[in-house]
């Protein structure tokens, strides 16, 4: 069964998601400092710490 028209957003699946992919944790850990990938300290891609998803207004 497909959707009515009148009930699809203007913006798709451009809604505010609380969870992030596995991939968007590590870009985010990346992009604060918090992941290192050097040869003796690389981190574990399993239990990574949490990032948070603020929404931008």
């Amino acid at each position: 069964m497909s959707i009515h028209g009148s009930f699809v957003s203007q913006g798709g699946f451009a809604a505010h998601r609380n969870v992030l992919s596995r991939a968007e944790r590590i870009e985010r850990l990346k992009a604060d400092g918090r992941w290192k990938s050097d040869a003796k300290g690389t981190t574990s891609i399993f239990n990574l710490p949490k990032v948070r998803n603020i929404k931008v207004t």
